[in-house]
């Protein structure tokens, strides 16, 4: 009889221990699942967040560190050659932010250019992340050498306008944005296929890199040809003019 008293409180013992264990367990997973929830929730909140913000170079050092090639006859100019202030812009083609900034910077040329004041140069900085890119900015310069700079800007409009961004523009569009620009298009893939215009892309990534570029857009003001701030990422319109209009007091 004792045996069998010994026996029960043992199994009794088991049984709680297991009864505990089976709880915390049971408790485990609902406080699991609130914690993933959370993360979840957390994830999407900020992510939501990101895709309305601006996508922000890091911090730049003070303007008068930083040194910016000068802009020659090579570069793409819209506006008059001797503004007072020079937006210079690093921009690649598939950068979603670019794609939302573009629009941005012609509507400032709009606003403030029209008196001669403001110009904006265009240089390209394809991004690792954007395999497509740097045949896009190819395309670009193919329409500039065959249609000249009015043709570049039609060309580079036309690629913001209708790219997905985020390498998900169809290369087969390319000859056919040319055609709707009015380019020879035989000449223009003969351009793009030959792969000359690598050489310029390819320098004005250099550029961008000397500059301290870090991401895509990043845009440089000067005055005067001398660097006096920067516009880092898509930042607002109403922000860029206050920028713009400060540099032109």
């Amino acid at each position: 009889m004792e045996e069998e008293k010994q026996y029960t409180a043992e199994n009794i013992e088991v049984t709680s221990a297991q009864t505990k264990s089976s709880s915390t367990q049971s408790l485990a997973i609902p406080v699991a699942i609130v914690i993933a929830g959370l993360a979840i929730a957390v994830a999407i909140y900020w992510g939501g967040k990101g895709s309305s913000q601006v996508a922000a170079a890091p911090a730049q050092k003070a303007p008068s560190e930083v040194s910016v090639d000068p802009v020659t006859e090579a570069d793409h100019l819209l506006g008059d050659a001797n503004a007072k202030v020079v937006i210079v812009e690093y921009s690649d083609t598939e950068c979603p932010f670019c794609k939302l900034f573009h629009p941005t910077l012609k509507r400032i040329l709009s606003d403030t250019g029209t008196s001669g004041n403001v110009a904006w140069v265009y240089r390209h900085f394809p991004l690792p992340i954007h395999s497509k890119s740097p045949r896009e900015a190819q395309a670009v310069e193919c329409a500039n050498k065959i249609g000249g700079n009015t043709k570049f800007w039609q060309y580079l409009d036309k690629v913001f306008e209708i790219t997905p961004a985020n390498n998900q523009l169809d290369s087969a569009e390319l000859p056919k944005i040319a055609k709707t620009i009015g380019l020879d298009v035989t000449k223009f893939n003969a351009c793009l296929d030959s792969g000359e215009m690598k050489t310029v892309v390819d320098n004005d990534v250099a550029s961008g890199t000397r500059a301290g570029l870090q991401g895509t857009p990043y845009s440089v003001i000067l005055v005067n040809k001398k660097v006096v701030g920067f516009i880092n990422g898509a930042q607002p319109y109403e922000t860029v003019k206050a920028q713009i209009l400060d540099a032109l007091k």
